[in-house]
């Protein structure tokens, strides 16, 4: 029942983190396994013999499902997203917004009566709207060509999958956001694509993301852990404001696209699909209640 439940839990990460809008730390914090994805992932790094045993197994099990739903996703969406980036626009747009309140509601105790850390949702807010304002592959200035391996792309790519690791893991501005904004979400989406379909030549690149993403997942994880503990209401009100800046992140999305287009209007934006998300959101809220009262029986 454990790996089950664990590994729809990956799954879900997974689906999150696949495409741009709420990161899979996201649905970890409304599935109420934040904390203990965040000590997993502590222990496995700093950890004695012990620690790291049991937090590998659980990351095992969480792994599992996160690889089914991000392969998945990745055949699936890669497509759907190029065809319909409004309509799953507006799906991530109503994750954000029903989302938040739950998040809210889940850390009412650290935010309640602590307002004078406003200042950390503001700037949680002004810093995703500067990365993605001043966005070097915004519109069609510059896409970003993954075939052609040199040493600034090497280092380019390596460095937005820190980052995006880093979001990823924050529940927050997804990784896959940041990757849109970097101009990378489509190449490197595409290139797994084609490894999944035996196609070696983008094996390189992906290699290099990989040690990206494990560098960054060393580099972040004991700094989040440390923030949550000891100043968890300014790192919430901080991680609500990313999550408020992404909806600027997403309305701006199209214009990243390798074909480009026009950012998100009231024209564009489909209520229906914002709507889903939505429900999508709420039955994942349901999906923590159950496992909560099967936990405690």
């Amino acid at each position: 029942m454990s790996f089950l439940v664990n590994g729809f839990r990956g799954f879900c990460m997974a689906l999150a983190d696949s495409v741009p809008g709420v990161s899979g730390g996201t649905v970890a914090f409304i599935l109420g396994f934040y904390d203990q994805f965040i000590n997993a992932l502590d222990r496995l790094m700093y950890g004695n013999l012990k620690e790291k045993k049991s937090a590998l197994f659980y990351l095992i099990k969480l792994g599992i499902g996160w690889v089914i739903g991000m392969a998945g996703a990745i055949l699936i969406l890669t497509s759907l997203f190029e065809s319909h980036i409004y309509e799953v626009s507006s799906v991530f747009i109503g994750f954000i917004l029903f989302a938040i309140p739950m998040m809210v509601k889940e850390e009412k105790k650290c935010l309640k009566g602590k307002y004078q850390n406003l200042i950390f949702l503001f700037l949680g807010i002004l810093v995703v709207l500067l990365i993605t304002y001043f966005n070097p592959m915004n519109g069609l200035e510059r896409v970003v060509d993954i075939t052609q391996l040199n040493l600034g792309l090497c280092v380019y790519v390596f460095f937005a999958a820190m980052v995006a690791i880093s979001a990823m893991v924050l529940p927050g501005i997804s990784g896959s956001t940041l990757l849109l904004i970097f101009g990378l979400y489509l190449p490197i989406t595409s290139a797994i694509k084609e490894l999944i379909h035996m196609n070696f030549s983008y094996l390189p690149i992906l290699i290099i993301f990989g040690l990206g993403v494990l560098t960054g997942i060393f580099l972040v994880i004991r700094g989040i852990k440390i923030a949550l503990q000891k100043f968890r209401s300014q790192t919430i009100y901080c991680i609500l404001g990313l999550m408020i800046g992404s909806i600027y992140a997403i309305i701006m999305g199209p214009t990243t696209l390798e074909v480009y287009q026009e950012p998100m209007n009231f024209h564009t934006f489909s209520i229906l699909f914002f709507l889903l998300g939505g429900v999508i959101i709420i039955a994942l809220e349901y999906v923590k209640r159950v496992l909560q009262k099967k936990h405690m029986n």
